[in-house]
């Protein structure tokens, strides 16, 4: 009799504290609208800058990249075409600094042969106001899906996905060689030039990246390969603080591993939207909508995406986090690429002090 009270204290203990994690998760924001996206494609890339979002990329069929430049006005919520990138490439880095977009590495289609990834060290500067774009110094290592943030007035590219060292092949496939990378290069846009720094301890691409409180953490992403069909999703959280250039302790598991996700920071938080998956059973994209707190090491479960996407453009302005197209279903589903126009915008409360 005894125990079987026990064993119901503990269900009713266990229920309220999923009702209590349910209501912190809710009370964290809301999911509202914002104008559509007026060209919806999969692997577009966001960033804010100037009090203003931008969307970068776009892929079609058989890999040929977009090159789209689109503009968002929060205050008008309308959206304004841009001149398209100067070189058209998916899966880029995206930061902004002193209000200047930086646009890094990524993969084209090659000039010859069957369609592919062939990944790109080219860097360029994007300014936002006279829209117009300018080559930088190229970075040091061809790639393609690194992780980027700015930090210190220095740019921070983090791991991707290249090709083997010495390989003759220049493009990569699914089922061709290729690796992910623990590369880490820094970009000073004061001097233009590269510095190589210590390598990521886990090689990987199509992570989340964040920069909070003097270090930079990277987050999720994939290993084994840059295609999601031969890949495996990780929930890795690694720290690298750029003053000592020395990597720290792993930190907590993202709840739910993924790649191909949508970032940004705002007040002490990383927060980390979407993603795919995809194996010999099934391959879908993710609501999944989790942020991580590096002052506590704590992961916190948020409203859930309105609907699933991966390759979504995203960015943060004020308290509200934007994502703007993307796909609903895991890429490489062959008969199957259904872009949305959706621009969902989470307003967020409650963040971390």
């Amino acid at each position: 009799m005894f125990a079987a009270m026990q064993r119901r204290i503990a269900v009713v203990a266990a229920s309220s504290m999923v009702l209590l994690w349910s209501a912190n998760a809710l009370a964290q924001g809301r999911w509202v609208k914002g104008a559509p996206f007026p060209e919806p494609s999969e692997e577009v890339y966001g960033i804010a800058a100037n009090g203003k979002l931008y969307v970068f990329g776009g892929i079609a069929p058989v890999f040929r990249s977009k090159g789209l430049v689109y503009e968002y006005d929060p205050a008008t919520d309308k959206w304004t075409k841009k001149k398209p990138m100067t070189l058209p490439s998916h899966h880029v880095a995206l930061v902004e600094y002193r209000g200047k977009i930086y646009v890094i590495g990524g993969f084209v289609l090659p000039a010859n042969g069957e369609p592919a990834w062939e990944p790109i060290n080219n860097t360029w500067e994007y300014d936002p106001p006279a829209d117009s774009w300018k080559a930088l110094a190229p970075m040091p290592t061809k790639r393609g899906s690194p992780s980027a943030v700015e930090f210190g007035g220095k740019i921070y590219v983090i791991g991707g996905a290249g090709m083997h060292p010495g390989s003759k092949l220049t493009a990569m496939t699914a089922n061709g060689p290729h690796r992910s990378l623990s590369v880490n290069e820094v970009y000073d846009p004061a001097t233009n030039k590269w510095e190589t720094r210590s390598p990521m301890p886990t090689a990987r691409n199509h992570a989340a990246i964040g920069a909070v409180n003097g270090k930079i953490y990277v987050i999720g992403g994939r290993v084994g390969a840059a295609f999601m069909g031969v890949a495996t999703n990780i929930d890795v959280v690694e720290q690298y603080d750029p003053a000592s250039d020395q990597w720290g302790a792993v930190g907590a598991r993202m709840p739910t591993a993924r790649s191909g996700v949508a970032w940004g920071v705002y007040n002490g938080r990383i927060y980390v939207a979407g993603g795919e998956f995809q194996n010999g059973q099934m391959a879908a994209a993710f609501r999944a909508f989790e942020a991580y707190e590096p002052a506590t090491n704590r992961w916190f479960i948020m409203p859930q995406m309105p609907i699933p996407r991966h390759g979504v453009a995203a960015g943060i302005i004020g308290n509200r986090f934007h994502l703007v197209g993307g796909a609903v279903q895991a890429g490489g589903t062959v008969g199957f690429e259904l872009a949305p126009n959706d621009h969902d915008i989470f307003e967020i409360d409650g963040a971390a002090k």
